[in-house]
């Protein structure tokens, strides 16, 4: 990293533990203010071809032991919990993220990195019973991990540090090397997380960083058959073109969701009205688990509904490096432009706007909207901004019908004081996470996360993710008799 002028910085692209120049520049900006914060490399071709020729390089000549990359991972933790405050800031200047979602965004990253050293002691394989079978009595079986390879990582805008963490961690635990696009809105997270792993002692080359649009650099990754494996987190267009181009090649996607939300007549009201409102506009909105439809039940929908905007109105919005701050800009007003058009969409086609509708800017206040249709885009696409929809069901088995009638399936919460409906929730919802009495923004990053359906394929989470990124070998030894 070099300064170019006071308080710009530059960031080069980052091969084989050098930093390497090119001809053109792509500005950074303070998502709140505007003003250019950063710049970073645009990467041509050939950049990326000798990004993943020295990825490969390292990967066949590391000597990193699982115990080295281990101490490793925990070093990079305590590191990040030193420098906590400087990256907390850097979130909230890159992502425009409130200081209280960028310190649970940081308690989460240092999380990850601990829970990678920890499974990069435990990777192993399994003994398998071959001499059960007639005529093999004198073989022995067992089946061993391996790492894959280069890794190629692409992640988005808005959880920059802790999704590059959750990519590049376990495939470094497992003993993968990696090369790493993240988003060209958001870049500064990866180069900051590059910087604790080699203070931590990470040798060069393990994690390589190219940087420029998706629709360039991403293809550019995407056409390089010596890359084992691709991890994206993202949007499902995207995961579905990576899906189609990555051939044999494995691939883990995270991509997007319209999670439902269910209350329940039976349900602790105050406590549902309180949790979804604290979640329902975190990060302005933009994340994949956030709330998006809320499926009350007729019987409590007013009283629901009472409390839960008494609860949205008393959120503070605007700048986000005010610590009281609760929803702060979304990721560029464009991005704010198209969420206002979708909610003037959806009351012209008759929905009631009951709090919110209003942009500043970027910044899209909270926007809670009921009487909607299954067919508006606020209720079928992600939305993917501080946007929520209440809709009322008459019985659970209606609720569960709304919540499945989706092209998505990440996760989804339902408050029921019912255990025999909490189970049915768990077994009937198509969602790769059903998360009861809390809302489907939760995720605890030692859980298998990921969906089904249009939301993705494969699991995040440090084991889960070091399974992805390992392949099951197995060994056969004749044995004399």
């Amino acid at each position: 990293m070099e300064g170019t002028q006071a308080q710009v910085h530059h960031y080069r692209l980052y091969i084989d533990g050098e930093w390497v120049e090119t001809d053109e520049r792509i500005p950074v900006t303070h998502k709140y203010t505007g003003e250019v914060i950063a710049t970073i490399a645009k990467a041509k071709r050939q950049h990326v071809e000798d990004a993943v020729t020295r990825a490969l390089e390292t990967f066949r000549r590391s000597a990193l032991t699982p115990s080295h990359r281990s101490d490793i991972l925990l070093e990079a933790s305590r590191i990040a919990e030193k420098r906590r405050e400087e990256l907390e800031l850097s979130l909230v200047r890159e992502v425009g993220k409130t200081r209280k979602d960028a310190r649970g965004e940081m308690d989460r990253v240092i999380n990850t990195l601990r829970l990678s050293s920890e499974e990069a002691k435990r990777i192993a394989g399994e003994m398998v019973p071959l001499a059960a079978t007639p005529g093999a009595e004198n073989r022995l079986g067992f089946a061993i991990r391996v790492p894959k390879g280069v890794i190629g990582a692409i992640t988005p805008f808005n959880y920059p540090l802790l999704l590059s963490t959750h990519k590049v961690a376990p495939a470094i635990a497992a003993g993968n090397t990696v090369v790493l696009k993240p988003a060209t809105a958001t870049p500064i997270a990866s180069f900051l997380l590059v910087e604790l792993l080699e203070q931590a002692g990470l040798p060069k080359g393990h994690v390589n960083i190219v940087t420029g649009s998706g629709s360039q650099v991403g293809d550019w990754l995407l056409d390089d058959p010596r890359i084992a494996m691709y991890t994206f987190t993202g949007s499902a267009e995207v995961g579905a073109a990576i899906k189609q181009r990555s051939g044999l090649r494995p691939v883990a996607l995270e991509l997007g969701n319209n999670s439902p939300n269910i209350v329940h007549e039976d349900a602790d009201l105050d406590l549902a009205a309180r949790l979804i409102a604290q979640r329902s506009f975190h990060n302005a909105g933009q994340a994949c688990i956030a709330v998006q439809r809320i499926l009350v039940a007729e019987s409590v929908a007013e009283a629901f509904t009472e409390a839960y905007l008494k609860e949205v109105r008393q959120l503070r919005v605007g700048d986000p490096e005010d610590p009281e701050t609760d929803v702060g800009p979304m990721i560029s007003e464009a991005e704010a432009i198209r969420a206002e058009s979708w909610v003037q969409e959806a009351v012209a086609q008759g929905a009631e706007l009951l709090c919110g509708g209003r942009r500043d800017g970027a910044v899209f206040h909270p926007t809670v909207l009921t009487r909607t249709t299954p067919a508006m885009k606020v209720n079928c696409l992600e939305v993917f901004a501080p946007v929520v929809t209440i809709i009322p069901y008459r019985t659970i088995e209606e609720a569960f019908a709304v919540a499945n009638a989706s092209s998505y399936g990440l996760q989804a919460g339902i408050f029921t004081n019912d255990l025999n409906i909490a189970m049915r929730a768990a077994r009937v919802l198509e969602y790769g996470g059903v998360i009861i009495n809390d809302v489907s923004t939760y995720r605890n990053d030692v859980m298998p996360y990921g969906g089904i359906k249009n939301s993705g394929l494969g699991k995040e989470g440090p084991r889960y993710a070091i399974e992805e990124m390992t392949d099951l070998r197995m060994v056969v030894m004749n044995l004399k008799q």
